[in-house]
């Protein structure tokens, strides 16, 4: 399995880094991983056109690094909510189905371009809280090794 994680800008806390670490090390074993950081653009003037051309300039990037092959997945606020178990088992329905290559993307904090979410195969939601982009980041790389995990059977030590 193939598992590739884009984003948009970089994680600057050294703690919310050292999580990350920890769960790609313990995925690398079950899967090859990727994590692709892309940078953010500068919007200077907050109004709705330049936020929608910012996020249009950042699908681009996004866009850029997603292969045809690859089944997306965009954290959306709006986007489809799952349990791990439930969640784990779509993605084994998945893999049966011939899927072998996942993109997951997280926006920035504007959110993402239609673009993307048009592109996006499932729009998943965690929740209806925001999360900060960063600490996102880690609950997303924590519940890929969840979901691998419980599609092996595997106990996961909480």
């Amino acid at each position: 399995m193939n598992v590739k994680v884009i984003t948009i800008g970089n994680i600057k806390e050294n703690f919310i880094k050292d999580g990350i670490n920890e769960f790609k090390k313990r995925i690398k074993p079950y899967a090859n991983l990727e994590e692709i950081e892309l940078k953010e653009t500068l919007i200077t003037d907050e109004n709705t056109s330049n936020i929608e051309k910012s996020l249009d300039d950042e699908a681009d990037k996004i866009l850029s690094k997603i292969n045809n092959r690859d089944y997306v997945i965009v954290l959306d606020i709006n986007g489809k909510q799952y349990d791990s178990v439930d969640f784990s088992k779509k993605l084994e329905e998945l893999k049966i189905d011939g899927y072998n290559d996942f993109a997951y993307v997280i926006g920035s904090s504007y959110g993402l371009s239609k673009k993307i979410k048009n592109r996006a195969d499932l729009k998943l939601s965690f929740s209806k809280f925001t999360f900060p982009h960063q600490l996102m980041r880690l609950i997303l790389f924590e519940q890929i090794y969840r979901w691998i995990k419980i599609s092996k059977n595997e106990p996961y030590h909480k």
